[in-house]
């Protein structure tokens, strides 16, 4: 084998390992996020959502805030729920802020934001999430015209298929009983364990993407091409170049949902400003596949209306952040997100990935025990395919 085969493989080893260490480093964090999820998922209803969000009042975002925090979405699901909601006449900019709140606002983002980038990024992103929903309503008050929302109507009712439609629709939620009871209760167990699995299986394409992709880029890219290109050498222009190019590098990885947080560790530890990675992070709902599907759902004009909207307001609120945790002294000084060396090591985190790993195995047989495989393959089902949205499970 020539010196350039040897040293190509050898690079792809090296991105290999970091992605498999990096996961390796977040694998409990990520069962816990997503069993917490499930465990609300299971307790809230979604049949009532449409019904609490009729207009774009301040107390009804807020709603709209908490709603989608509580049903935690990845994006994909996020997107197609929010069309569901529009199509059952929820305010349009209400539903909007539902699906940014349900994949910026959710317990698993700041549990991975905690452990791989630090407490202050978790901190703004959950400061700066509400902040950017506040902006977009703002824009769309002053922008949005009754017209183009008509039209965005007309083409959600064609009811052209995106992604995670089946998940969307279903609503598996226990309603009878105190929380305690529906929790602990076998349709409760049933429920949470399938909400666990279904958005393990909407999200794992994006999680797997962004440790690879952040494998790579660690490996493979000198930190020389991050300080250049995130301006390191000009800190007030730094500032302010951040949150602008954060999104479109967000746009152009293809990453989205929690994925995108390891790629934001490797683009801090580059250089790129603390307002950078909070606007990067926001960008998953812009993404290319999810413009595309913007396309389908609403047509062409809403969809260039969703991107010049979302991106004003994310590049607004991750410059807003990083100004007041400048002021506050809270920006970290030192750029030392968690890019793991590719080796795994005998210590806390093994010791809570097994236990966690214990749990996920309890969850999954439960699963699979009461119909879930049946239901996985309704997951990307269009609406009104038989049996959609139904909560039956088997006790």
């Amino acid at each position: 084998m020539s010196e350039a085969a040897t040293a190509g493989l050898g690079a792809i080893g090296h991105a290999l390992g970091f992605a498999f260490a990096m996961s390796w480093e977040i694998l409990w964090a990520l069962i816990l996020g997503f069993a917490l999820s499930g465990v609300v998922q299971a307790v809230v209803s979604k049949r009532e959502m449409s019904r609490l969000l009729p207009d774009d009042s301040p107390h009804t975002l807020a709603i709209a805030g908490a709603l989608g925090a509580a049903s935690s979405s990845c994006s994909y699901a996020a997107v197609a729920l929010a069309r569901s909601l529009v199509r059952k006449g929820a305010n349009f900019t209400a539903a909007m802020a539902f699906q940014f709140a349900s994949t910026n606002l959710v317990a698993e983002l700041s549990i991975i934001m905690i452990l791989v980038l630090g407490w202050p990024f978790a901190a703004a992103e959950f400061l700066g999430g509400p902040l950017m929903v506040v902006i977009l309503a703002v824009l769309f008050r002053a922008f949005l015209r009754r017209e183009l929302v008509e039209e965005a109507r007309r083409q959600a009712d064609r009811g052209l298929v995106g992604s995670m439609e089946g998940h969307a629709e279903m609503d598996m939620s226990v309603t009878n009983g105190t929380l305690w009871q529906r929790i602990t209760s076998p349709l409760g167990f049933t429920a949470i364990s399938h909400y666990f699995v279904m958005d393990w299986v909407a999200v794992w394409r994006d999680v797997a993407g962004g440790l690879l992709l952040a494998g790579a880029l660690a490996a493979w890219v000198p930190a020389q091409f991050w300080q250049a290109f995130f301006l390191v050498e000009h800190p007030v222009v730094a500032m302010l170049w951040g949150p602008l190019v954060g999104p479109f590098v967000a746009i152009l990885s293809f990453v989205c949902s929690i994925g995108n947080v390891p790629l934001a560790a490797v683009l801090w530890n580059g250089g790129i400003s603390f307002g950078g990675v909070i606007s990067f992070i926001f960008a998953d709902l812009i993404v290319l596949p999810i413009l595309n599907i913007y396309r389908k759902y609403y047509g062409p004009r809403m969809t260039w209306f969703l991107l010049w909207t979302s991106y004003v307001s994310m590049a607004l609120a991750g410059l807003a952040v990083e100004v007041l945790f400048l002021a506050l002294g809270l920006v970290p000084s030192e750029r030392q997100a968690i890019v793991m060396e590719p080796r795994v090591t005998f210590n806390y985190t093994t010791v809570l990935n097994l236990i966690f790993l214990a749990l996920a195995a309890v969850l999954i047989a439960r699963f699979v025990r009461t119909g879930g495989p049946q239901m996985l393959r309704m997951m990307n089902a269009p609406r009104g395919h038989p049996g959609h949205g139904e909560g039956h499970h088997g006790p």
